[in-house]
């Protein structure tokens, strides 16, 4: 049976199977990320037909139902966060550290086409992953190893890599620059003067002045008004799944203080983030 480290993570890793069933933690999973090492064959994704092959991520969240259609001898490992993972495994860790961990999560969470693989930009990610994850499924089930500094920071890695291969521009959108202007804004989101006009302006080769109509033009939603969408997503995720504060929420997503967080909340979810976050409690 597979061991859960802190109780918050399950990794599963299987060897040149033919048939596989494995979805025994979706009730209480969160996310997962499951790597096809190689093989080929047909993922069934809430009844979606994939072609899967060699070197493969496939990200999952809660209500996603998968399974294998086998046809040659696959190898796949599956690392499954718990729902218990943001709460419990970060409490553990100091403000730094767990801000980095939500930030790898959150861009991972968010920003994940869920319906085909991930699409590596570079041959490198591509290779490094498969060490990663070798790495990763060795020390998590050699019982004569179980680092957990090793199994930390192995899989911060992958969620790093993961991380910056996502896009968060859908397929349709075919304009690289506002495809590269958003997957910053993601990135960046914690960090206020990266998000300004002027550091896009200068990032991106386009004018001050001109950034903002651009953004419009090729969205449909103002620049300012996006970020602070994306930030509500987030305030609205960490709420749900993490045992945050709403006053530490508003201040590792740049809003003034809690109230500045619970009025815009409001405006925009129709209550308040305390009492969004007390009817959750309630449920």
């Amino acid at each position: 049976m597979p061991r859960a480290i802190f109780e918050n993570i399950v990794i599963q890793k299987f060897e040149e199977i033919t048939a596989l069933a494995f979805c025994q933690y979706t009730p209480i999973r969160f996310f997962e990320i499951l790597f096809i090492e190689k093989g080929s064959g047909t993922l069934m994704i809430n009844n979606h037909r994939l072609t899967y092959n060699d070197n493969q991520i496939f990200i999952f969240i809660p209500s996603d139902q998968y399974n294998f259609e086998i046809e040659t001898p696959t190898t796949v490992a599956a690392v499954k966060f718990l729902d218990s993972f943001f709460g419990d495994m970060l409490s553990g860790e100091n403000k730094a550290q767990r801000q980095q961990w939500l930030k790898k999560i959150e861009t991972v969470l968010h920003g994940a086409n869920r319906t085909t693989h991930l699409n590596f930009q570079s041959k490198t990610d591509e290779s490094s992953i498969l060490s990663l994850f070798s790495v990763l499924c060795n020390e998590y089930n050699d019982e004569n190893l179980k680092s957990e500094t090793i199994l930390k920071s192995t899989l911060h890695s992958i969620l790093h890599i993961i991380a910056r291969n996502v896009s968060f521009v859908s397929a349709a959108i075919t304009d690289s620059k506002i495809q590269g202007i958003i997957n910053h804004i993601h990135y960046y989101v914690h960090d206020a003067e990266q998000l300004s006009k002027k550091e896009l302006a200068n990032q991106f080769h386009i004018s001050e002045n001109y950034i903002s109509q651009y953004f419009k033009n090729k969205m449909g939603i103002g620049l300012k008004k996006y970020i602070l969408n994306y930030k509500l997503k987030l305030a609205e995720t960490r709420l749900k799944y993490t045992n945050s504060t709403v006053s530490e929420i508003a201040h590792e997503l740049g809003f003034t203080d809690s109230s500045h967080l619970d009025k815009t909340f409001m405006v925009h979810k129709g209550m308040t983030a305390k009492n969004y976050q007390a009817s959750l409690k309630e449920a």
